[in-house]
Order: structure tokens, then C-alpha cells, then sequence
């Protein structure tokens, strides 16, 4: 399981057994979309799997999770998401109104997001050989001119901004898949970004990078993007958005919220000339109102995140293992 959970191990099996096998160069940037070169238009192009358990939960199900990660996706490449296919894998005993309530909630979110699924297949498995439903999705979009958005372009003196809470999603899953009550219910973040990284993008057109922190949380996404570049990422621990009620369930659970997975926030890192602007355009959009700069890109112990405490020392922050929440997205 360890080897599904955006980790270390994760890495691993993709570095040193599918990328050797497959080969070519656009594989190997190994970024959350593919970018492309066709006929003369530049695309962004992405797939996902998706497995969560249970299939509906507080904020979404598994059909919106569908079409929002892969158009986050495209969109953290800077892309204008356009088209998904999707395919389902149905477990023999599924009941067909069960499909129904999935399929109309990815077919709402795709209408919500601006993408029309254009084809797709179906597959039923024998009983007891899945999980009810599973979904994949592939997606394309358009990158607009004048824009390279990749983790190999962050740079010592990028500061590093934030779309709004942390962990939401992560403990909303595991808050009703193990029947946990907090005191308030915790509703999954899961959300298309596109809307808001195009504001971003239309005050400044030289971001460097964006990254969703799916699998892995916020520590994930930023130790792949500072080995990616070279560079490392010193954070303020303090100005971390992480709620009180996902603190406390975290607390509870024995979890960082650091690592706990997020479907509807982004992590930009921008040029310090462009920050202010950036975050009043993040700030300005309803899924980015509660936006904050959280640290910043330094030369200093490259490959590495570290986070300065409150008592004025400081924290590595490293890569986890596997993942603490598994079948979460």
C-alpha cells in the first residue's frame, strides 16, 4: 500500500522500474501533466486513478474527485483544461443506482469545471476482485502562450503561497470511513482550480510553479519540488493554515497535518517582485480567499524543506514513507 501513497516508495517504483521501462523525455520530467507539443499548439496532458473509500463522503464523492484531479492537474501546468475521458471498472453486485449517483456527480463537476468528458469505457470485474467503483480519467487542455510552469524552474528567493486550509480533505475521508466524530463535520475541499490559476496568471505570467498537494499533503509537494529544482524551501511553521478542527483530528489520529492530502488547494511558488500581486488576485477568487505566503525558496540545503518552529528553531520536514491516509483519493 505504501507504494499507492505519493511517497518515497512511490517515487521509487516510478523512478526505477515504469520510467526505465517506458523511456522518452517527455516522461521523464515526471510532472503532474505531460507537456506537449501537437500540430503546433502546446497541451498539457494527464491521468488519474481514483479509489477512494467509501465512494461518497462529507463535500463529494468519488465522481467529483475524478474530474477535479485531473483538471487540477492540467491546470498546475498553466493549462485552460478542455476535454476528459473517463473509465469506469465496476465490482459484479455494484447496484446500478449507486453508478448513477457517481456518474451524475462527475458529470456535474466536468460541467462545473468547464471540460466535456468526449469518450470513456466500461468494465465489470468479478465480485470481490474491486471496491465497487473505480474510476479513471485522462485530460487534456491548452497552455497558453508565455507560460512555463514546471519544478524545475523554482529559484532561490520564490516565495511560496498557499490557496487556503490544510488537510481538509484527508481527515474529512477518514472521518466518516471510520465513523470518527469531531464535534463539527469536516467536508472534503475537492474543487476545480483552473478558475483560480487563471487569476493568477493574468496578473503574472511568470509563475514559476503550481503543484496540487494531493497524496502526500503539502510536505510531499514541496520536497519533490525542491529536488526537482535544486533548491531549498524554508517555511514558517506559524503561518501554516491549518484548522483547528484538522488539527485536533490530527492530534486525535496520531497524523501531521503536513502530510495529509488536499483536492482543492494549490502551492504556487512565485518571484518576490510578483508576490503581493499573486496573492491579492488568490485572495480575490472564492477558493482562494483564504491564501497565505507560508515561506520561501533559499539556496541553502537544496533538495530539502526545513520549517522554523515557534520557539525559534528548526524542523526538517522530509518525504514520508508512504502515506498515512491510504484510499483517499
Amino acid at each position: 500500500m505504501g507504494h499507492g501513497g505519493g511517497g518515497t516508495l512511490s517515487a521509487e517504483l516510478v523512478e526505477h522500474l515504469f520510467a526505465p521501462a517506458f523511456g522518452g523525455d517527455t516522461l521523464a520530467e515526471l510532472g503532474d501533466s505531460a507537456h506537449l507539443r501537437l500540430g503546433g499548439a502546446r497541451l498539457a496532458f494527464s491521468t488519474d486513478s481514483f479509489v477512494v473509500r467509501p465512494l461518497f463522503f462529507p463535500g463529494g464523492s468519488i465522481g467529483d474527485l475524478a474530474v477535479n484531479g485531473t483538471v487540477n492537474d492540467l491546470a498546475m501546468a498553466g493549462a485552460v483544461p478542455a476535454y476528459l475521458s473517463c473509465g469506469f471498472i465496476l465490482e459484479e453486485g455494484v447496484e446500478v443506482a449507486v453508478v448513477g449517483r457517481v456518474a451524475e456527480a462527475l458529470g456535474e463537476a466536468a460541467r462545473t469545471a468547464g471540460v466535456e468528458v468526449a469518450t470513456g469505457d466500461t468494465k465489470v470485474v468479478d465480485a470481490g476482485h474491486g471496491d465497487g467503483i473505480y474510476i479513471n480519467t485522462a485530460g487534456i487542455g491548452l497552455v497558453p502562450d508565455g507560460v512555463d510552469i514546471r519544478p524545475q524552474r523554482a529559484a532561490p528567493g520564490d516565495v511560496v503561497l498557499v490557496s487556503g486550509p490544510l488537510g481538509v480533505h484527508g481527515v474529512a475521508i477518514m472521518s466518516v470511513r471510520e465513523g470518527l466524530e469531531f464535534g463539527v463535520e469536516i467536508e472534503s475541499d475537492t474543487a476545480s482550480l483552473a478558475g483560480l490559476v487563471a487569476d493568477m496568471l493574468a496578473v503574472c505570467r511568470d509563475l514559476h510553479v503550481l503543484r496540487d498537494p494531493t497524496r502526500g499533503g503539502l510536505a510531499t509537494s514541496l520536497n519533490e519540488i525542491a529536488a526537482a529544482a535544486g533548491v531549498g524551501v524554508r517555511l514558517d511553521e506559524r503561518s501554516l493554515p491549518v484548522p483547528d478542527t484538522v488539527a485536533n483530528a490530527c492530534a486525535f489520529l496520531g497524523l501531521d497535518p503536513l502530510y495529509v492530502a488536499n483536492e482543492g488547494k494549490l502551492v504556487a511558488f512565485v518571484p518576490p517582485e510578483h508576490a503581493d500581486a499573486v496573492l491579492a488576485a488568490m485572495r480575490a477568487h472564492p477558493l482562494g480567499k483564504e491564501s497565505v505566503a507560508i515561506g520561501h525558496c533559499v539556496p541553502d540545503h537544496p533538495g530539502m524543506v526545513v520549517a522554523a518552529t515557534g520557539l525559534g528553531g528548526t524542523r526538517v520536514v522530509d518525504m514520508p514513507l508512504g502515506e498515512q491516509l491510504p484510499r483517499i483519493c
